[in-house]
């Protein structure tokens, strides 16, 4: 019978080979920290056997973990360095949050339940995350205190992003989302020049639509 703490050390190694390296993600320290990372324990217990596998983790009321492959796209394009600042929006348990924290100089993550936040945060600091924070807030407002970012990820779909958010990236920053609409969803990055953010399409992925950013949300505010 197999160790399960092997056992879960091969799955990573399998997902980086079938899931990252052939969506032409090969820079080191995204391979070196999806190696690294134990996705398993950013899942809820229930679900530990599914963290590796190609698609996405539903957790309940429209919220997921993304799909390796889109995260580690995502990451690729986005080129964080050590001497930046990161702040990811709802990454429910904190496994994105984990994954930069490796690559940043601070991550901040930003979750509305107090929950979810605290559970994150207990989680992150047994992952040896020193340089990760968990705010607890609404996902569209950030954390402006902590800011302004070198990076903005949002860990699911959007429809749009408030301009609160936008506000909290720094001159010449970029932003990574994943606007669904319908059935089709495209990860765009936008970079920031002055009050403008100038968006290229990435590539195809697809998340449930956060609710905070929903279109109606964000026109309500």
């Amino acid at each position: 019978m197999s160790d399960p703490m092997t056992d879960f050390a091969a799955r990573r190694r399998t997902m980086v080979d079938t899931q990252i390296r052939p969506s032409d993600v090969t820079k080191f320290p995204i391979i070196d920290a999806m190696l690294t990372v134990k996705r398993e324990n950013f899942v809820p217990d229930a679900q530990r056997e599914a963290a590796y596998v190609e698609g996405l983790i539903e957790l309940g009321d429209g919220r997921c973990m993304l799909e390796p492959r889109t995260l580690a796209k995502m990451l690729d394009i986005l080129n964080i360095s050590n001497d930046e600042s990161v702040l990811d929006i709802a990454p429910t348990l904190g496994y994105s949050t984990a994954v930069a924290a490796r690559m940043a100089q601070l991550v901040v993550a930003v979750e509305e339940d107090e929950n979810l936040a605290a559970e994150s945060q207990s989680i992150l600091m047994e992952a040896e995350a020193d340089n990760a924070i968990v705010h607890v807030g609404p996902l569209e407002q950030g954390a402006p205190e902590h800011g302004p970012y070198d990076v903005i990820m949002v860990q699911g779909g959007v429809e749009q992003v408030p301009d609160a958010l936008i506000a909290q990236l720094k001159d010449q920053g970029r932003i990574a989302c994943l606007f669904v609409q319908g059935a089709l969803g495209i990860v765009r990055i936008g970079h920031k020049s002055g009050d403008r953010v100038t968006w290229r399409d990435a590539f195809n992925a697809n998340a449930p639509i956060l609710q905070a950013f929903s279109t109606d949300r964000v026109f309500s505010l």
